[in-house]
This record gives structure tokens, C-alpha cells and sequence, in this order.
């Protein structure tokens, strides 16, 4: 009688996991996994920082240099002030895309005030690498986009988006447009552009309200700051109603 090999298990079956028949299975893991870490580490919620990738303090000549040490520092004053509330679980976290320029320095922040910090990477032709701030335990790393950005948004109780290219425009404009449609409930999620002028400069939310294209209601889902300790203000009054009270 002939001997054969034991059979592999499916979800052993590299080759069947990585095939176009797989996807679904794929996908459905960058749902649970997170969910499972996520709840293993008592994460309730977080505080999310967009931006650009290029923004760092060494490229001097860079109009964006300026802004790697204020969303450090913001960072970092969130973090101090999370840290000390009593409640159950980790809130507040700050969170990022996980890579470098304004996500490098507010985990940057979110580590130096002692706190535990996340990064949401994603792998790109041009690798994108995990910035060393973040919490090992709450290092991630997605292949799809969109559900990079479902855990992004999921957990923020707030956004807070920094001077950025495409990227922070695709993330900031799916986001307001989750509220306007009511998608996510206005009262759960604030959304902060900082550097007033940057984002008046980029983006003319007014004119899109003068030509009806959206309501003048509308221009009341965010906020403009470009001061670390007024957008931390502003912040900390938004978050407190979303406080796990203790057990």
C-alpha cells in the first residue's frame, strides 16, 4: 500500500492563503487580529494624528520642518494627561499611520510623556518603515488600504490633521464626509486641522460652501488651531465626555 504524506491543514496552506481565492479570508484577518490585540491590551479609544510623511526637523529647508515639533509636542501633552486618568483601560492613545515625518514625531511625543503609542503601517512598493516610537505591542501592519483606514478612524475619539499631501487629503475628506453623512456620529469624533494658514491656503472650505456644494453647517465639523496648548484645550474639553469611568 502506497504511503502518502499527511495532508496540510488549510490554514497552513501557504500557498492557498496568498492565492486571489484567499482574499476574503485575508481581509477578514486584518479585521480580528487588531480586534483581538486591541482588546488584549485594553485600548478604548484613541486620539489620531494625520500628516506629512516628509515633515522632519533635519530638512530645514522644508516649510514643513516646523510642524514635526509641534505635533511632538502636542503629542506628548495628550499623553501626559491620558496617562493620569482613572479609568479602566488605555484612552486616548495617540495613534498614527506609523511611519515617519508628523507620525514619527507624535508617537515621538506620545513615548517621551511615557505613554504607550500606536502605528498603523501599511506595506508599500517603497517600503514605508515602522517609526521606533511606537509600542511594540501596538505595532501594525496592514496590506489593504481600507481597512488601514477602517481601524484608524474606528477607535478616534478625535483627529487631529497636521499640514500633509495626498495621503492626509484622502484621510482628512473621507472622514468629514463619514460625519456629514452621519456615517460616524458628529458627537463622537471632533476633527482639528492645525496650521490654520497651511490648511486655508490648501483647502477653500468656505468656497465650497459659497458655491452650495456643501451646507454652510458643514464648515462646523472641524476646527482650525496652530498652537500645541490651545488645540490641547480644545482637545481635552472634547474627550473628557468619552472617559471610561472607573471600575
Amino acid at each position: 500500500m502506497r504511503k502518502h504524506p499527511n495532508p496540510s491543514k488549510a490554514y497552513e496552506n501557504l500557498e492557498f492563503l496568498n492565492s486571489d481565492d484567499a482574499r476574503t479570508i485575508r481581509i477578514l484577518s486584518e479585521y480580528q487580529e487588531p480586534l483581538f490585540r486591541l482588546k488584549k491590551h485594553k485600548v478604548n479609544n484613541t486620539v489620531l494624528f494625520f500628516g506629512s510623511a516628509r515633515a522632519a526637523p533635519e530638512n530645514s529647508d522644508s516649510v514643513l520642518a516646523r510642524y514635526y515639533g509641534e505635533a511632538e509636542e502636542l503629542a506628548y501633552l495628550l499623553a501626559r494627561w491620558a496617562i493620569k486618568l482613572k479609568a479602566r483601560g488605555k484612552n486616548f492613545v495617540i495613534c498614527t499611520g506609523g511611519g515617519g515625518g508628523i507620525m514619527e514625531a507624535a508617537n515621538r511625543g506620545a513615548d517621551r510623556a511615557g505613554g504607550k503609542t500606536m502605528g498603523m503601517n501599511i506595506s508599500l512598493p517603497h517600503e514605508q518603515h515602522p517609526n521606533p516610537y511606537i509600542s511594540p505591542e501596538l505595532a501594525f501592519e496592514f496590506h489593504y488600504f481600507f481597512m488601514r483606514k477602517f481601524w484608524l478612524v474606528y477607535m478616534a475619539r478625535a483627529i487631529v490633521a497636521f499640514p500633509g499631501g495626498y495621503g492626509t487629503l484622502d484621510e482628512i475628506f473621507e472622514v468629514l464626509t463619514l460625519t456629514q453623512t452621519e456615517k460616524i456620529d458628529r458627537r463622537d469624533i471632533c476633527v482639528l486641522l492645525y496650521g490654520e494658514e497651511y490648511w486655508r491656503e490648501i483647502i477653500n472650505m468656505e468656497a465650497l460652501a459659497k458655491h452650495q456644494a456643501i451646507h454652510p453647517n458643514d464648515l462646523k465639523l472641524f476646527k482650525y488651531c496652530s498652537d500645541p496648548q490651545d488645540a490641547f484645550v480644545f482637545l481635552q474639553s472634547r474627550l473628557v465626555p468619552h472617559l471610561k469611568s472607573p471600575d
